[in-house]
């Protein structure tokens, strides 16, 4: 809650400054104190969003619950989001020959920042596509059985799932936080959540950096094991023949 009023209070701040700003090269102008070119390249300058900063995740419990409120169409879909933190519309593209379950990998060519991303299947994953009917005239690996098309859009029985276990606030963006936010809470680096996510700098990444504090405190009390250990040394002892140990 601090962390999320601290960026709040930085964008309201920030803003308020840009507006004053321009206002103050507006009057120059005005007054013939700057060039009028001067105010064009002011004004350029764009406040900073808050939309880009909101991060809504899943806890454990309601990741299971989601699930389980699944139609059958749906669940495969929800689990594929929860646990590769593909985008909603990489996931409904998604053909079989992208999909490599001998060796446990999905692999992306046309992502949304135009890099080649290879995801990890893990054991939850790999179930869920196993599961799957396949046919071999349809590539898609989530298809409508009806028309034997690609899905569109799942948004009518996705927000039919959260009423029924009672979440709001809620998108299927949001899946993707929760894979980020999983894990970097459960100590996976930074740098290893940006490959994931397929980000295309550590910017977008940092915003799950505050998730890590139990990382953080766990790796000084490994700094703090590996500098501060007692170490057994030979001390000669006239009266005992064993070793003392000293700090």
């Amino acid at each position: 809650m601090l962390y999320d009023f601290g960026v709040h209070f930085f964008h309201l701040t920030s803003n308020k400054v840009l507006n004053v700003l321009k206002h103050i090269f507006s009057k120059a102008v005005d007054w013939e104190m700057v060039e009028a070119d001067v105010l064009k390249r002011v004004r350029k300058v764009k406040l900073l969003q808050e939309n880009n900063r909101r991060l809504r995740y899943l806890s454990v419990e309601e990741c299971a619950a989601l699930v389980s409120a699944c139609d059958d169409h749906l669940k495969p879909i929800v689990i594929t989001a929860l646990n590769s933190g593909m985008r909603r519309g990489e996931i409904l593209s998604l053909t079989w020959d992208r999909v490599d379950l001998r060796h446990g990998f999905i692999l992306l060519d046309r992502t949304k920042n135009g890099e080649r991303r290879e995801i990890p299947i893990n054991k939850t994953l790999r179930a869920a596509l196993q599961g799957l009917t396949r046919r071999l005239d349809i590539s898609y690996v989530f298809y409508d059985p009806q028309t034997g098309k690609a899905y569109h859009d799942v948004k009518k029985s996705f927000h039919t799932a959260l009423k029924r276990v009672g979440i709001r606030d809620f998108h299927f963006h949001d899946l993707r936080h929760t894979f980020a936010s999983h894990l970097v809470m459960a100590g996976v680096d930074l740098t290893t959540v940006k490959e994931l996510l397929g980000h295309k700098t550590l910017t977008m990444t940092l915003r799950y950096a505050h998730l890590a504090p139990a990382h953080k405190v766990k790796a000084i009390n490994i700094l703090d094991n590996a500098l501060n250990q007692p170490t057994a040394q030979k001390v000669h002892n006239p009266n005992k023949k064993e070793l003392a140990v000293v700090s």
